[in-house]
């Protein structure tokens, strides 16, 4: 769950590869002594779930407290304290705090997918594998469980997703005379110059704050941007030509006067959502219950379509955002810590409650096929059944899609180079050449091997 990019890198101090090592030789919470790689048997989970424990558990996450609950109900032994040290870089930074001090880390945290990496480069989670986790993967997304995946390790449980689609307004595309939303990229840079021209809108925003959107529209495209081998490795790719051929699509239509570049999340944006400065948002599956909320007036005008698709091509989308629930590897329970993240995000229950109750858009194949869930009718959509359209998305996701150990980082050079480039509507490919210069620099500076 992530809509927003965060503004600044966590300090990181000394190098990533140094902080590894001092880790790995702290084992202040007693935590490293209590792992395995032996497969846990069930005599011992039996045990530990038996056994009088309280575990902490940071998140960010609202109400998540009731599918703790549902927890606590069926181990009654173990008791769980639920903690909001902040989202985004606040919740980061406070985790390698604590790591860092060797005390004070939760048993259990929540963890968008794209700062899996870099926790395992400093050894801070626990590998899932031995407690059951590679048993689970067939019944999440592919897409999904290959995000928490790295080498041979599972390293946290998928909790939500962001497949990417079009959220338009019907009322904007009748007034520009199109009777259908664009199915391809070239019929959408068409009916953003109908757009602009009948009715003085903005086809859409593709904001210069927010990396996510960017990369999910590359992972729409069979972009490899990052790569990660889980050690010393690590591909940096933003530059190739297949980005570069998607940022000039995008900077013809922003130099047209087509598409706007206005910093997201804002209260000017905000208001440009709700008062039709925007025809459409191309956006994440969590995005159709926030828009409601931030839009609230333009209720029923709005409608949801897959992403434009290339023509010859298999359907495909992004992803934008999601998350999931890592053990971390200080934990002196891990046996209950992994139990607790594998119980909110797998059973049926709780993962429904996830979904309908915290609208965190479900990862699990069984509620994504749920009617409970599916068959909602959408007022704000005009009734449109929009869990169905972005459940059906979720299928077309690209499986393949790494990050690099430095996320942090990518995410605030990626403000300062692509995105100043956005925000100047000047040229994008010398923006992504920027960001590929500070990435590749960065990453040396670090101790990784980049490009090697």
């Amino acid at each position: 769950m992530r809509k927003k990019a965060p503004r600044k890198a966590v300090v990181l101090g000394t190098g990533l590869l140094a902080v590894a090592l001092a880790l790995t030789g702290c084992t202040g919470g007693g935590g490293t002594s209590n792992t395995t790689t032996k497969p846990v048997s069930q005599s011992e989970i039996d045990k530990a779930m038996t056994t009088p424990t309280t575990l902490t558990f940071w998140t960010w996450v609202p109400n998540i407290k009731d599918e703790v609950a549902l927890f606590e109900k069926k181990y009654p032994a173990i008791k769980v304290d639920v903690e909001n040290v902040g989202q985004g870089a606040p919740h980061y930074q406070k985790l390698r705090t604590a790591l860092k001090a060797g005390k004070g880390a939760p048993d259990v945290a929540q963890m968008e997918f794209q700062y899996i990496s870099s926790f395992t480069v400093t050894d801070s989670l626990l590998d899932l594998t031995p407690y059951g986790a590679s048993s689970l993967g067939s019944e999440y997304v592919p897409w999904v469980w290959n995000q928490v995946k790295q080498n041979n390790g599972v390293y946290a449980i998928p909790q939500d997703s962001g497949p990417m689609g079009n959220l338009y307004r019907k009322d904007i595309l009748d007034k520009a005379g199109i009777a259908t939303p664009p199915t391809t990229w070239d019929e959408y840079a068409a009916d953003a110059a109908t757009v602009k021209n009948k009715t003085g809108v903005y086809m859409s925003d593709l904001a210069s704050s927010q990396a996510g959107q960017m990369l999910g529209l590359l992972w729409q495209a069979g972009v490899k941007p990052f790569g990660y081998d889980g050690s010393k490795g690590v591909k940096v790719d933003v530059n190739s030509a297949e980005a570069k051929k998607v940022a000039s699509y995008w900077q013809g239509l922003i130099q047209k006067g087509y598409v706007s570049t206005d910093p997201d999340f804002t209260d000017s944006w905000y208001q440009g959502l709700a008062n039709g400065k925007y025809a459409g948002w191309l956006t994440a599956a969590w995005a159709p219950v926030f828009l409601q909320g931030t839009a609230a007036k333009t209720s029923g005008l709005w409608r949801a379509a897959p992403l434009p698709q290339t023509p010859g091509t298999k359907a495909a989308s992004g992803n934008w955002g999601g998350s999931s629930d890592a053990v971390l590897k200080t934990t002196k329970n891990p046996i209950a810590a992994y139990e607790l993240a594998k119980f909110i995000n797998n059973d049926p229950e709780s993962t429904l409650m996830f979904a309908n109750k915290q609208f965190l858009f479900p990862t699990l194949n069984a509620t994504l096929k749920d009617p409970a869930f599916v068959d909602q009718a959408a007022p704000f959509y005009g009734g449109q059944k929009v869990n169905a359209l972005f459940a059906n998305i979720s299928t077309t996701v690209d499986t393949k899609f790494d990050w690099l150990p430095y996320m942090d980082y990518a995410y605030s050079s990626y403000t300062e180079t692509m995105g100043k480039a956005l925000a100047a509507k000047g040229d994008l490919s010398a923006g992504l050449d920027a960001w590929q210069k500070a990435l590749v620099t960065y990453g040396t500076q670090q101790g990784f091997s980049v490009n090697k």
